[in-house]
C-alpha cells in the first residue's frame, strides 16, 4: 500500500476529483491550506500575510491511500490533472503504508481499502 500526498493549486481540487472519479477513486480526503515555499508559491497569484509574514498561496493537499499496483496510474492522473505549466503547479509525494485497519470492521491492510 502507498500514501499519496499531493500539494497543488486550490483552483485544480475540481479537476484533479473529476480525473479520480473517472478511475473509480472515491476514498480520498482534499483540504484548502496556505502554501509557502518555491515548489508551491505561485508568483503570480501568491500573496503577504501579515499573520506568517511570508509569502503564501492559496493550495489544496490531496492525500489518499492505493494498492501498490494503482499507484503509478493515480500519480499520472493527479499530475495531468493537476498541470498548468506555471511556477506554483504543485508536487506530489509517495509514501509506504505499513499496515491500516478498518475501525469498523477490522479489516486489515488491502482488506481495509
Amino acid at each position: 500500500m502507498k500514501e499519496i500526498k499531493t500539494f497543488f493549486r486550490a483552483t485544480k481540487a475540481e479537476t484533479i476529483s473529476a480525473a479520480l472519479d473517472k478511475l473509480g477513486v472515491t476514498d480520498y480526503t482534499v483540504s484548502f491550506v496556505m502554501g509557502i515555499g518555491e515548489h508551491l508559491t505561485d508568483a503570480i497569484e501568491s500573496s503577504y500575510s501579515i499573520e506568517i509574514v511570508k509569502k503564501y498561496s492559496n493550495i489544496a493537499k490531496l492525500e489518499l491511500i492505493c494498492k501498490a499496483e494503482r499507484l503509478e496510474l493515480i500519480t499520472k492522473t493527479i499530475r495531468e490533472a493537476a498541470y498548468s505549466g506555471e511556477q506554483g503547479d504543485g508536487i506530489i509525494y509517495v509514501t509506504p503504508v505499513e499496515k491500516a485497519i478498518k475501525i469498523r470492521t477490522g479489516a486489515i491492510d488491502s482488506e481495509a481499502l
